[in-house]
Parts: C-alpha cells; sequence; structure tokens
C-alpha cells in the first residue's frame, strides 16, 4: 500500500515507537522453543529502536540470551474498541548494550521511567537493545503494511555533534523553557495543557512526555547538531505563538 495524504503507514510506524512506553515482547523458551509472552517498560533509543532494562532472574531474559529473537507488539491504546488503533508487531533482535552506548540508554530510559531509578543499579538489570529486521503495522481495515527498518528507524549518520548536545538540551528545555513545552503540546500537536517534560531529541524530532501521556513533535527539517536544534525549537516556539 502506497502512503496517502491521510496515511502516511512510515510516519505512523514511527510514532508509535518514539511514543510507546510499554509492549508485549514475545521471546522463545529455552529448551522448548515455545513462544513466551510478557508485558515490558520501555524507551527509545535515538534511532528509534526500543530500549529495555529487563532483569537476569527474568523468564524472558534467559529466553533472550540463549536465542535473542524476539518480537515486540505496541499499541495506541485507542478508546473503546482496542482493535480500531494502530497497533505494529517489530521483529529483530535483542542485543545487550555495550559500555559505550550505556550513558545514553540509561539517560533515556529513565527520562521515560523516572521510577527505574530505584532499581537500575541493580547487578541482576541491563538494558537490551531491540535491532528490528522488520515491522508489521496494522492501523485499520486495508491499512496493513510491512516495512523494512529504514523506513521507520532514524538514520543517525552525521548527528554525532546533536547526540553529543542532547543530555544539555533536554535538561535546558524541561529547566527554562517549560512554557515552550506546554506551547509545542497545545498548539502544535492539540493536546491537552500539563506539565510535559523533553525526554530526548533525535535528529527527526523531539519526545515528549506527561505523566503517562507521551507526545512526538517532528521537525519539519532534519537537524544534526547542537545549533540547529536549538534554532528548530525556537522556530516552533515561535510558530506556536502564532497560532493564539
Amino acid at each position: 500500500m502506497q502512503p496517502t495524504a491521510d496515511f502516511d503507514p512510515a510516519h505512523l510506524a514511527r510514532s508509535l515507537l518514539r511514543r510507546s512506553r510499554q509492549g508485549a515482547l514475545a521471546t522463545l523458551m529455552t529448551g522448548s522453543g515455545d513462544p513466551y509472552c510478557s508485558l515490558v517498560n520501555l524507551a527509545s533509543h535515538p534511532d528509534g529502536s526500543p530500549i529495555l532494562l529487563i532483569s537476569r532472574l527474568a523468564l524472558h531474559t534467559r529466553n533472550i540470551l540463549a536465542d535473542n529473537r524476539v518480537s515486540l507488539m505496541l499499541d495506541e491504546r485507542a478508546e473503546g474498541d482496542p482493535l480500531e488503533g494502530a497497533r505494529i508487531m517489530l521483529a529483530g533482535r535483542a542485543e545487550e548494550v555495550a559500555e559505550a552506548e550505556q550513558d545514553l540508554v540509561r539517560r533515556r530510559y529513565l527520562g521515560a521511567h523516572p521510577s527505574a531509578e530505584a532499581f537500575v543499579e541493580f547487578k541482576d538489570f541491563s538494558f537490551f537493545v531491540i535491532r528490528p529486521n522488520g515491522a508489521h503495522l496494522v492501523a485499520g481495515f486495508g491499512r496493513i503494511v510491512d516495512l523494512k527498518p529504514a523506513q521507520f528507524l532514524t538514520d543517525l549518520g552525521g548527528a554525532e555533534a546533536l547526540l553529543e548536545a542532547e543530555p544539555g538540551a533536554v535538561a535546558h528545555m524541561n529547566e527554562d523553557h517549560r512554557e515552550a513545552m506546554n506551547l509545542y503540546a497545545t498548539r502544535l500537536l492539540a493536546a491537552e495543557s500539563a506539565d510535559w517534560l523533553c525526554t530526548g531529541c533525535d535528529p527527526n524530532g523531539m519526545d515528549m512526555q506527561a505523566g503517562r501521556d507521551t507526545l512526538r513533535l517532528d521537525f519539519p527539517e532534519r537537524v544534526s547538531n547542537g545549533t540547529e536544534l536549538r534554532k528548530m525549537l525556537v522556530r516552533l516556539a515561535g510558530e506556536a505563538r502564532a497560532k493564539e
């Protein structure tokens, strides 16, 4: 199915990945190979891949360590009939996070799940990232699409400077620009006024959260460094104020 004016499957898949905070994780049981499904919390890597913080005492973690093939179901949690909402099934492999990326994934995960601060240092907990090899999107009748990773993941090539600037940018937005965050939410994304926080930035947009509610603010153009990010956020704040 080709994208239309009212349905862009790649954009919807990216949005679901960025906004989801829980999902159903399917792993393969050690020994038997039988399917096993569990509910997990998640956050998003800058490229959009799901980040998990899971205990080695959990059955799903033991399954992953024996065979890291997994699938992950995410859905919109739409009101009414849940089958009316969009959902996506990712297939891929769950890889334990390397030491070089520990700070990045920890920061992004705790931004999405602050309560995990209480156990993130426990020795049995580890971060994993699901590296997708494909996705199956169901967005209603006749809107069923298979997607390749390049269609829903964010290319981080050339954005190293942005990733270096991201921690400071997130802290700055949350400490000094909460009014702008609320303007993005209410005037650009038609959300309710709330204590919106920035949980992460990447070349294509910014992730926002207020309690259990999440939003994705897409940028009209790609940014690749801290200066471009600042200019983009100032520009979008101006556009939001102009909607008064």
